[in-house]
């Protein structure tokens, strides 16, 4: 039987096939797979290390700051106890003179009295796998200050509307229930937004593997201080563990192939890195993650005969940084030194996967330099799906590049898109690896169909941007990282990757 409202949109929709010409009566809304079709090319600009509340927590119709209960506002000390205020803490893990006192609540980092612009460089909260879901606990977001290396400096915000993304995000649809794909750092959620899925490392020694207590925790040293006094310590290594117990690649670790933080062999090829491992410094990077061999969305493109590439800020430089002599000095990877793409190896995810070993024809065809993106996109050549990593200096990363300078990149970027004789077909999507270690107060969606044991971590901003995306519209649909690799997958009819969400969003409803 029809219902009234059925029969009356079936009448409408009569009269509207039998005078449309004559008419002009509206047509129906299209469909999800409808709107996807008209996206002929996809590019997706990958940024660094914010959180949604610490870039567009004041933005105008978003679920911000102004949202937050004070149970999620108010941060505990390791005892579950209210911090009685924030302290931030410098490299030696005590209170930073450099730094005020400041109430326990949210803070304005470019506003009395802390007063740092979005040009000055500022401390980066650590950000790693095991720390990320003891900041969440349990969807409270109320040990962020407790469980990093900068204390209460993880509560600051800014006032997102002296960005140039900011009016992006204005004119065109502003994600904010958008989510990073895995708990903690940039390591494993650019692998989750190629692969979603965490690395396999088998082989990984003791050393690089987390401690972890009986509630999987991180295991804590004896005296690591309140948080009220000084940043936590724990027993594993780097950034607590680079691999979980049972065999994840979770935190920072190195390709093992160049460019990569560990330097050749001394009697090994130039492409590969010594497998023994390697220092930065006096840091131990670890011993390389063995060639994987999980499948990616580049598998599934490839295997549809669709064309894609994925493009690094500094690519090419890097590469012939990294075959360098195991003791000549880098000027590239990781090199901060003014002028310095300051490349970051462990943002590279396809150069982890055997399929893109150096000398193979996938790699030559398919990992570019970013100057072969400006000139894709200023040619109208650019493949059905772009994805494009700034170099280390643009990607608006705390402690090696300010928020401004990345923000004037990406936007300037986005005006070459705009220009691009592909711009009429053409999905933008800009989002962060995640959070960065800052907080936020919305929880993360859990249980089946929603998350994992690798995620999803904190909220990120998310900008989806093109003529056939919603003007001026804030998208609360429930989306993470794997919603990228979802609208790829549905839009190119590939193979669908098993680490992909099933309940996410797949972007479609940010489309006209």
């Amino acid at each position: 039987m029809i219902s009234a409202r059925s029969s009356s949109r079936l009448a409408l929709a009569v009269s509207c096939a039998s005078f449309l010409a004559v008419a002009g009566c509206a047509t129906a809304p299209a469909t999800p797979d409808a709107r996807m079709a008209r996206i002929q090319n996809v590019v997706v600009i990958y940024a660094e290390n914010h959180s949604f509340d610490n870039l567009y927590g004041l933005f105008p119709g978003a679920n911000g700051i102004d949202r937050a209960t004070p149970e999620q506002v108010t941060q505990l000390d390791h005892d579950g106890k209210p911090l009685p205020e924030l302290l931030v803490f410098g490299r030696d893990g005590k209170p930073d003179p450099n730094y005020p006192r400041l109430p326990n609540r949210p803070f304005r980092i470019d506003a009395p009295p802390v007063n740092k612009p979005p040009t000055q460089m500022v401390p980066s909260p650590i950000h790693a796998f095991f720390h990320n879901q003891e900041q969440i606990n349990g969807g409270k977001n109320n040990r962020f200050a407790a469980m990093s290396n900068v204390g209460g400096w993880t509560m600051g915000y800014y006032d997102g509307s002296q960005f140039r993304l900011w009016q992006w995000a204005r004119d065109y649809t502003l994600a904010d229930n958008f989510f990073m794909g895995a708990f903690g750092g940039s390591y494993l959620n650019h692998q989750y937004l190629v692969c979603a899925c965490a690395p396999r490392h088998d082989t990984a020694p003791a050393s690089m593997r987390a401690r972890l207590d009986a509630a999987g925790k991180l295991e804590k040293r004896p005296g690591s201080p309140s948080a009220a006094v000084g940043a936590v310590q724990v027993f594993s290594s780097g950034i607590g563990g680079q691999v979980t117990p049972d065999g994840d690649s979770v935190n920072t670790s190195q390709p093992p192939y160049q460019p990569s933080g560990i330097t050749p062999a001394v009697d090994g090829a130039r492409e590969l890195v010594n497998p023994r491992g390697g220092k930065l410094g006096n840091t131990d990077l670890g011993e390389p993650v063995p060639p994987q061999t999980a499948r990616t969305i580049g598998d599934t493109l490839s295997a549809q005969g669709v064309s894609w590439a994925w493009y690094a800020g500094g690519y090419t430089k890097a590469l012939a940084d990294g075959m360098q002599a195991p003791d000549a000095p880098r000027q590239v990877i990781y090199h901060r030194a003014a002028g310095s793409p300051n490349f970051q190896p462990h943002h590279q995810p396809f150069n982890y996967y055997a399929r893109f070993a150096p000398g193979t024809a996938d790699r030559a065809k398919h990992l570019r330099d970013g100057d072969d993106f400006i000139k894709a996109v200023e040619a109208g050549a650019l493949p059905a799906v772009s994805f494009y990593k700034p170099a280390g200096v643009d990607t608006q990363h705390p402690s090696y590049t300010d928020v401004m300078t990345g923000d004037a990149h990406i936007a300037g970027v986005l005006e070459k898109l705009k220009a691009s004789p592909q711009w009429k077909d053409l999905l933008v999507i800009v989002t962060y690896d995640e959070n960065g270690g800052y907080w936020d107060h919305v929880p993360p969606p859990s249980g089946p169909g929603w998350g994992d044991r690798f995620g999803p971590g904190s909220r990120i901003p998310a900008l989806l941007i093109g003529p056939n995306v919603r003007k001026g519209y804030v998208d609360s649909t429930p989306y993470d990282t794997t919603s990228i690799l979802k609208f790829i997958t549905q839009r190119f009819g590939l193979e669908p990757l098993p680490g992909v969400r099933a309940n996410m969003g797949n972007l479609a409803n940010a489309l006209n």
